[in-house]
């Protein structure tokens, strides 16, 4: 969410001085949301209303979650686009799993009453013009209900949109994420005929065979991975 990118990316940045002129944009909720980011912080958030859910049906998952889940989940109230409900931090894996099969089905009936239709897995339930334009997408810490446009590589598109604008594009990308559908910022790039390859911080996974090199670092995930990719192209371009 861009209150996320506001409070634990940006902020820190702020706090280390970042310098007058350099491109750096956010996109967030797989690119229905975003914002440049200057050497003041974060610029204007712009929503696509477009693809946001309506508010009677964010009202009740809302409501669902607090009424029937709040023992293994919280609803994301950052979230401006999407809705995503997501495991406690104080609930173990287990107690999610075991819950997160009868939430998936109460939301999908949710938007299903609503009219709005929906798909999740091998259900899909149109709607009156027989459209689905919504889905839910769940991982395994959390249920997504989103627009059936919204996507990684819809939200990397729309940031090379953005860097294009302030000068010739850079030829090699790196992209970096802990979840197969973060591949598909890797797939754009590669498919825009960039120099690109994908970091799988959470390899355990599976990594996907990609006509792009996928890297892992060692046996080390998440932040800690993360933080070593870092490290090495700190190194690699004399920025220390």
């Amino acid at each position: 969410s861009a209150a996320f990118i506001r409070e634990q990316v940006v902020a820190p940045l702020l706090a280390e001085g970042l310098p007058e002129s350099f491109r750096m944009y956010g996109v967030c909720e797989k690119g229905a949301v975003w914002f440049a980011i200057g050497a003041q912080g974060m610029g204007e958030i712009a929503v696509d209303e477009s693809v946001a859910l309506p508010q009677t049906v964010v009202d009740a998952l809302r409501l669902l979650v607090h009424e029937d889940f709040a023992d293994t989940m919280f609803f994301d109230e950052t979230k401006q686009a999407m809705v995503s409900v997501e495991q406690r931090t104080d609930v173990d894996s287990e107690a999610y799993k075991a819950c997160q099969p009868a939430f998936n089905q109460a939301a999908f009936a949710i938007l299903e009453r609503h009219g709005l239709g929906v798909r999740f897995e091998d259900q899909v339930a149109p709607n009156a013009a027989g459209e689905v334009p919504f889905r839910l997408d769940a991982t395994i810490i959390s249920t997504d209900i989103e627009s059936v446009t919204l996507d990684k590589n819809h939200a990397a598109e729309r940031a090379l949109a953005f860097f294009a604008e302030g000068g010739p594009l850079p030829h090699l990308w790196r992209s970096v994420g802990d979840s197969r559908s973060d591949y598909r910022m890797a797939d754009h790039l590669h498919e825009a005929g960039y120099d690109v390859s994908h970091v799988d911080v959470r390899p355990l996974d599976g990594i996907l065979d990609r006509p792009y090199p996928v890297i892992v670092m060692g046996e080390q995930i998440h932040d800690e991975a993360g933080a070593s990719f870092l490290d090495h192209w700190v190194e690699k371009l004399g920025l220390r």
